[in-house]
């Protein structure tokens, strides 16, 4: 699985659902001007432009383990204090943010527990931590379409419905045994519409995440199979995606 891709592939692939998702999880952040907010794996910046808006660039800082990434928020967002590192071991000081916040990150950390510790040592007492990962174990995340074809032919096969945070609840039971006091729970749902199959299809193709790793590793005749079980399962074009994403709202 990999995020060693460019920050426009990562669009194509998964920016035109976390663009949207940024502007609702933003807003259930409740960030304040004359507030400090931290984005923990930030990749090429959609939550972390959503904070700069509300609170200035001066005012937030992100972190993301890929030098990719890094570089292409850092060019987006001037002024904002973008720095190389994993969620496990935030380089920043204790009690320095108001907000410290996740998108789509804590099923991907390699300790999600000993992450979202770490967010909770960067926040100041009374702050808010906030995360939200897709809904992949109960079929409304972006990619659901994508995963019931792969199980067409390989009926076994997990996709991402196994990884951390994305069935209901989990996200809570990862804060709570990392020390934090869950305080809401909401859900996070975006509209993403495609002209064409082809443009739908085409993001898959990019090697970005698992999926794009796993249609990466299939030979050609598997791959067209697979772009045929996926366009079975798709409305006529133009359609619509929608996509859910769980989230947990908490304090240190």
């Amino acid at each position: 699985m990999s995020f060693d891709v460019t920050a426009d592939a990562y669009w194509r692939f998964m920016g035109r659902f976390s663009e949207p998702l940024a502007a609702i999880f933003s807003d259930t952040l409740g960030a304040a001007p004359g507030q400090r907010a931290l984005d923990v794996g930030c990749g090429p910046g959609a939550l972390t432009a959503r904070l700069a808006e509300r609170l200035g660039a001066g005012s937030v800082c992100a972190v993301d383990p890929s030098a990719t990434f890094v570089a292409a928020t850092s060019a987006r967002l001037p002024g904002v204090d973008v720095r190389q590192g994993t969620a496990e071991a935030l380089p920043h000081d204790d009690d320095a943010f108001d907000v410290v916040a996740a998108q789509l990150v804590v099923h991907f950390m390699n300790a999600p527990v000993v992450g979202l510790q770490e967010m909770g040592r960067v926040a100041r007492p009374g702050g808010t931590i906030g995360a939200c990962v897709w809904d992949h174990a109960g079929g409304t995340g972006p990619l659901a379409v994508f995963w019931d074809a792969v199980r067409d032919t390989d009926p076994g096969h997990p996709g991402e419905a196994d990884l951390p945070g994305t069935r209901a609840g989990h996200l809570g039971e990862l804060a709570t045994a990392a020390g934090l006091r869950v305080v809401d729970e909401p859900t996070l749902t975006v509209d993403v519409a495609f002209a064409t199959f082809d443009d739908w299809w085409e993001s898959f193709t990019l090697g970005v995440g698992p999926a794009g790793t796993h249609v990466a590793g299939l030979d050609e005749p598997a791959r067209r199979a697979l772009r045929t079980a996926c366009h079975d399962r798709l409305p006529e074009e133009p359609f619509t995606i929608t996509a859910t994403a769980w989230c947990v709202l908490a304090r240190a």
